[in-house]
């Protein structure tokens, strides 16, 4: 599990609340850089943001229509996409009257609708405009280059030079060790 600073986990904060409140939303979050898969939130923060009971929470979790990570430990994290699903699971079952077979067809549906979205979205981006990042645990995401820019001019950078004189990926510190390398898309 990857530890995440107080200042980050704030801003992780500030935007499940936006989430919550219908301010913001999934789609908003990923423009904006945030790794929505991120586990952040424990049973308790969640219970208390989107007002559910953590037993509640439990129950989800069971029946498989939000399934949080797990510490080493065995503890829950919920990720924004987690506080995302649970806001719109609470008001399908209470606003709609859905039952929960159909809320969680309608979750899957709905996830894979913004996840076509953002293909969309993505393959409309200039060619060289995307790299992709790799943290400590060897996860892959994608990046905007400007954000992979910004990294380098904030964050302290090192270079290395493999055993044939080529440059080796960067690597640059940002909440966690990432390692980054340009990809030519089209």
């Amino acid at each position: 599990m990857v530890k995440v600073d107080r200042q980050v986990r704030q801003m992780y904060l500030a935007y499940a609340r936006a989430l919550v409140d219908q301010r913001a939303d999934l789609d908003a979050a990923d423009d904006d850089g945030m790794d929505i898969n991120l586990p952040v939130f424990s049973v308790g923060q969640v219970g208390r943001l989107a007002d559910i009971h953590p037993q509640t929470l439990r129950q989800y979790d069971r029946l498989g229509l939000i399934v949080p990570r797990r510490t080493d430990g065995g503890a829950r994290r919920y990720s924004l996409r987690d506080v995302d699903r649970l806001c719109q699971a609470q008001r399908l079952s209470q606003d709609e009257s859905i039952n929960l077979a159909g809320v969680t067809r309608i979750l899957a549906l709905a996830e894979e609708n913004r996840q076509l979205r953002r293909q969309l979205r993505r393959s409309r981006r200039p060619a060289g405009s995307v790299v992709f990042a790799a943290d400590s645990d060897g996860e892959v995401s994608e990046v905007e280059r400007y954000e992979a820019r910004s990294w380098r001019e904030s964050s302290a950078v090192t270079r290395r030079s493999g055993s044939d004189g080529r440059r080796m990926p960067a690597t640059i510190s940002h909440s966690r060790s990432l390692v980054v390398w340009g990809v030519r898309r089209g």
